[in-house]
């Protein structure tokens, strides 16, 4: 993780050397600024997030946790039980209890791990099904790339955390499974949709529109996002070079070169599909490239990545809006814009922008990461049933699922995590 150093040199390069380049002394008020950010996140973390998600969220009927909560509070206890916020949980809490030792946070982690392990693993074929009934038997059993990449970044979290052995072997497990099946060993990355055999399926699950979408720039993110923490704890020489192979796929065929925003759609041989900008996975990808380049030890890799990190950054900035929230993602074809907002791609910028700053110590990029924050503040944190709201409509009024498929507390308890090992 990265570090703004004691607030005495400005980013000092801590274990991650794609920050604090420019080693500039911060400002008086920069530091304050910074201090203030952490205190409030962390405040938001420990005494909101996850205080909402270990007392709402266990189920103590079937085991696990439920699978969705509505913006009324209502628990659905019948709702089908998402491989994805399970997975989610899991790296929420083994994080959690990594950085702030609380072992209430541990509990739950271990009650995540074990019910994944129990449940969401395919003793046959491997790999985690995409959902659960309510009772925990198999209802999806297809086996997602993009799903089980959060059960690699997710139990490879908790063996971070733990030391846990059976945690990081199933991570690895996983890995062997996406070589063995999912690799594409002609053009690289890997296709995404596969039955529970691990038979390729040639289905649409996170927003493919046409038979040429064989590949996406959201699964890519993610499985470059499992293997960085999949390597920082195995040192597993193959997973490094399939970290370093999905680092050069985003350097060279994901990003477009000429305008910095992230390609959505891609074919099989990486041919741009899609005429979206995903401003939100443009601001995450910008700090994740940096991890996972950072953990491979290759100044030129690196400084390749830093470049086009703040070019990413630069390309999302054109979704911030002036109340200091990001929008969802336009049409840049059409002009259409998606005027709804998500908790998730605001959580991104808070970090994406920090991450920017502590690479060129331009203070613009903070004051876009601090105004982001207050942005969420004012319409996001739910400060009367805890949490935080997931969609913000057009009108400004804050609403959608608490929890559900998608709807985890991962982006908003790393986006403050990221803070406090960033602000020390």
């Amino acid at each position: 993780m990265k570090s703004l150093i004691s607030f005495a040199v400005f980013l000092v390069l801590v274990t991650a050397p794609c920050l604090g380049q420019h080693n500039r002394g911060m400002t008086a008020g920069q530091e304050a600024k910074l201090k203030n950010l952490k205190d409030e996140v962390s405040r938001d973390l420990t005494q909101n997030i996850l205080k909402y998600w270990s007392l709402k969220m266990p189920d103590n009927v079937n085991g696990g946790f439920y699978g969705r909560i509505d913006a009324t509070e209502k628990v659905y206890p019948d709702a089908e039980k998402g491989g994805i916020l399970n997975a989610r949980i899991l790296w929420t809490f083994s994080s959690a209890y990594r950085i702030l030792k609380d072992t209430s946070y541990l509990k739950i982690a271990e009650r995540a791990k074990d019910y994944i392990l129990t449940r969401f693993i395919d003793p046959e074929y491997g790999g985690a099904y995409m959902s659960l009934k309510a009772d925990g038997t198999p209802l999806n059993t297809r086996k997602h790339v993009y799903t089980n990449a959060f059960f690699i970044y997710s139990l490879s979290e908790y063996y971070r955390a733990t030391g846990d052995k059976t945690a990081l072997a199933e991570a690895k497990k996983i890995f062997d499974l996406f070589e063995k099946y999912a690799a594409d060993r002609e053009n690289g990355g890997y296709f995404e949709v596969f039955n529970r055999e691990w038979q390729r399926l040639r289905e649409r699950l996170i927003g493919e529109s046409t038979e040429a979408d064989e590949k996406t720039m959201n699964t890519s993110l993610h499985v470059m996002e499992a293997y960085a923490n999949l390597y920082r704890v195995s040192h597993d020489k193959a997973v490094g070079d399939r970290l370093r192979s999905m680092v050069e796929i985003f350097l060279n065929k994901i990003i477009d070169k000429e305008r910095y925003h992230l390609i959505c759609f891609l074919d099989r041989n990486w041919k741009g599909t899609s005429t979206i900008d995903s401003y939100g996975h443009d601001i995450e990808a910008s700090w994740l490239l940096c991890e996972s380049a950072g953990l491979l030890k290759d100044e030129k890799l690196l400084k390749r990545v830093q470049e086009a990190s703040v070019r990413i950054a630069n390309a999302a900035s054109e979704g911030l809006q002036a109340d200091g929230g990001m929008l969802t993602d336009k049409n840049y074809k059409t002009g259409e814009v998606r005027a709804q907002r998500s908790w998730w791609e605001q959580a991104e910028t808070v970090v994406g922008y920090l991450n920017a700053f502590e690479l060129t110590g331009e203070e613009s990029y903070l004051d876009k990461s601090l105004a982001c924050w207050e942005f969420i503040k004012k319409y996001f944190v739910d400060s009367r049933n805890g949490s935080w709201f997931t969609r913000l409509s057009e009108n400004g009024i804050p609403g959608g699922d608490k929890a559900g498929f998608w709807i985890c507390p991962y982006h908003n308890g790393r986006m403050c995590m990221e803070i406090i090992e960033r602000v020390k």
